[in-house]
C-alpha cells in the first residue's frame, strides 16, 4: 500500500504540472497564430478569445495524452536516478509490479481522452467552424476599427475609422477605398459618419461632409465631388451553410456514414485512448537510467517512441481514407506492434540473459 500510494501521489503532482506546462504552451500557439490573424484582419478582435477556447478543447486529447506519458517517465526515471528502484527490487518488487500503479492511474485519464476525442474534439472543431462562418456572414460594418485599415468580405473596399463610435454612434475622419468594375478608383474621406437602417431592414452608412474622388490610378484624370451627406448601401453577407469538414462530423455521423475518409477519421478518434493507454504502459521500461550513461538518453528515445507512434497513426489514418488498407487493418496494426513492442522491452529489462545475447 505503502508503494502504491507513493507512486500515485508522485504521477498525479507530476501530472498537474506538465498539464499546466504543455496547456500554456498550446494557448501561446493558438494566441500567436489567432492574433496573426487578427491583425491582418482575416479574424476580428472580438472573436480571438472564443477561438482560443475551440482550439485548445480540440487539442485537449493530445495535452492530456502527453501529459500521461511524461508524467509516468519523469517520476520513474527519477526513481532509478535516485536509487529507489534499487531498494524496491531488493524488496522482491519487480518491473511488473509497477503495471498496477500505472494502470490505476493512467485508466481515469484514458477514459476521459477517449470521451474527448470521440465527441468533445468534435464538437469543438463543429462549433469553430460554426463560428467562422457566423463571423464571414456579417457584413463589412463589423470589420471596422478604430484606428486599423480593414479590407471588406469582398476585397473590394478598404475601411479606415480614425475615431471609434462615442455615445451618439458617430465616427470621425472616415476613409473608404473602392475597386470598381472597370479598374477606376473611388475614393471618398468625410469629417464623420453613422449607420442607419430603412424600414426594409436595409442597412446604409451615412457620410457627412466629406469628398469623393473618382479616377484612373495613374492619370490625371480624377474628378472631386463635395458633399455635404452621402449614403451607401451595405450589401448583406450570404448566409452559408453548415460546414461539411470532416473532423467537425460527429462520431455518430461518422457510424452512420461507413465512406473511406468518415473510417479514416473514426480511425483517428478510436485509437486515442488505444495509444494514451499502451504510451503509459511504454514508460515503464523506457523509464529506465543507467547511472553511468547520460541520464537524457531515455528521454530521447521515448521522444522517438511517441513520435514515430503519432505518425504511423496518422500514415495508417490516411490509408484507411484513401481506401488503400481496411478499416480493422489500420486500428489494429500499429497498436498491435507497439504492443509487441513493449512486450519486447520488458523482457529485455527482466530477463537476466535475454536471447539475443546467448552464445551457442
Amino acid at each position: 500500500m505503502i508503494f502504491r500510494r507513493a507512486l500515485q501521489r508522485e504521477f498525479a503532482q507530476t501530472a498537474a504540472a506538465v498539464f499546466v506546462a504543455l496547456f500554456a504552451i498550446l494557448i501561446s500557439t493558438v494566441l500567436i497564430r489567432l492574433l496573426g490573424q487578427a491583425a491582418g484582419g482575416r479574424v476580428p478582435a472580438d472573436a480571438v478569445a472564443a477561438l482560443i477556447g475551440f482550439g485548445a478543447l480540440a487539442q485537449l486529447p493530445t495535452v492530456l495524452t502527453l501529459t500521461l506519458f511524461i508524467a509516468i517517465l519523469v517520476s520513474l526515471s527519477r526513481s532509478y536516478r535516485d536509487s529507489e528502484m534499487v531498494v524496491w527490487f531488493a524488496s522482491g518488487v519487480p518491473l511488473t509490479a509497477w503495471i498496477a500503479p500505472v494502470l490505476m492511474f493512467a485508466v481515469p485519464l484514458v477514459v476521459v481522452i477517449g470521451a474527448g476525442s470521440l465527441y468533445l474534439a468534435p464538437w469543438s472543431q463543429l462549433k469553430s467552424a460554426e463560428y467562422r462562418q457566423l463571423l464571414d456572414s456579417r457584413d463589412d460594418t463589423h470589420r471596422v476599427a478604430p484606428g486599423v485599415f480593414r479590407e471588406s468580405s469582398g476585397a473590394q473596399r478598404v475601411f479606415f475609422v480614425e475615431v471609434g463610435a462615442g455615445e451618439d454612434g458617430r465616427v470621425r475622419n472616415v476613409f473608404v477605398s473602392e475597386q470598381t468594375r472597370d479598374g477606376g478608383l473611388v475614393v471618398i474621406v468625410s469629417a464623420e459618419g453613422y449607420l442607419r437602417s430603412d424600414e426594409e431592414g436595409r442597412r446604409f452608412v451615412v457620410l457627412e461632409k466629406g469628398r469623393r474622388y473618382d479616377g484612373q490610378p495613374g492619370t490625371p484624370q480624377y474628378r472631386v465631388m463635395e458633399f455635404e451627406r452621402y449614403e451607401v448601401l451595405v450589401e448583406q453577407a450570404r448566409a452559408v451553410g453548415a460546414p461539411s469538414r470532416i473532423r467537425a462530423l460527429p462520431t455518430a455521423a461518422l457510424l452512420a456514414a461507413p465512406e473511406k475518409p468518415a473510417l479514416g477519421e473514426l480511425l483517428g478518434r478510436v485509437g486515442a485512448p488505444l495509444v494514451a493507454l499502451l504510451l503509459a504502459l511504454l514508460a515503464i521500461p523506457l523509464s529506465f537510467v543507467n547511472p553511468r550513461a547520460g541520464r537524457a538518453n531515455n528521454m530521447l528515445v521515448a521522444l522517438l517512441v511517441y513520435l514515430f507512434y503519432s505518425n504511423a497513426i496518422s500514415v495508417f489514418q490516411s490509408w484507411v481514407a484513401q481506401g488503400r488498407i481496411g478499416f480493422a487493418t489500420g486500428l489494429l496494426l500499429p497498436h498491435l506492434v507497439v504492443l509487441g513492442l513493449l512486450a519486447l522491452m520488458f523482457y529485455k529489462r527482466l530477463a537476466i540473459s535475454p536471447f539475443w545475447r546467448r552464445r551457442t
